[in-house]
């Protein structure tokens, strides 16, 4: 199916989720996850209306910014080793994955101006997800008011790949509570008012739970 109908396919199924939770489906923003396509495919999604497009490795980002441009807004949505912060910094309007200081003071001392980091919270535990744990995002978000381009717009987790609803729902609903928290925190460098979280077998939960990015690959661009 082409990138388009699953688009449409997708929309439609973001506003049944926003209806049962009296959400405005505008609140979402769908990042198409490119990493595994090819750059035509990543060009017929953009075609397609999607505005944003996330890529998890430099060469990857790098390659697909090369031919499509800043024309789309690209997120970076991989783990993101400090030594190749300068090769994405001026190409990415959003990284989903800060999650420790080094990181932090590379991308500070990179960045022309202010860029929009969510936190990564290893919400779920696992040793094969990053992240750092719940019990630790206050005191690192605090710990960022050093580093005055880093603004903090919310917190991304990535929820198991597993079915059990229970599970992601309860993933999701602790990333929310630590968000909120942090917001009423009122730091002008951290707002954290939004939530990476849901992918191609979640989103809709995720938004359900709060989430306003989700990062959709497979059932959007394809293998």
């Amino acid at each position: 199916m082409e990138v388009r109908k699953k688009y449409e396919l997708i929309k439609t199924s973001i506003e049944e989720a926003c209806r049962n939770v009296n959400r405005n489906p505008e609140e979402v923003t769908v990042i198409a996850v490119t990493k595994y396509v090819s750059i035509d495919r990543a060009k017929e999604a953009v075609e397609a209306g999607i505005i944003h497009l996330g890529e998890n490795r430099d060469e990857g980002l790098t390659t697909k910014w090369n031919s499509l441009g800043d024309g789309p807004v690209w997120h970076f949505i991989g783990t993101l080793q400090s030594r190749k912060v300068k090769n994405i910094i001026d190409k990415v309007s959003y990284i989903h994955s800060l999650d420790r200081l080094s990181l932090a003071k590379e991308i500070n001392k990179r960045a022309k101006a202010p860029i929009k980091c969510f936190v990564q919270v290893n919400v779920s535990g696992e040793s094969s997800k990053h992240g750092i744990e719940p019990e630790e995002v206050i005191e690192f978000i605090k710990n960022l008011k050093n580093y005055p381009n880093i603004q903090v717009i919310g917190l991304m987790t990535m929820a198991p790949h597993i079915d059990n609803e229970t599970i992601l729902r309860d993933c999701f609903r602790r990333l929310k509570s630590i968000q909120t928290e942090v917001a009423n925190m009122k730091l002008d460098y951290a707002p954290c008012t939004e939530l990476s979280m849901g992918m191609s077998n979640d989103y809709q939960i995720a938004i359900e739970e709060g989430a306003t990015f989700v990062r959709i690959g497979t059932a959007l661009v394809g293998e």
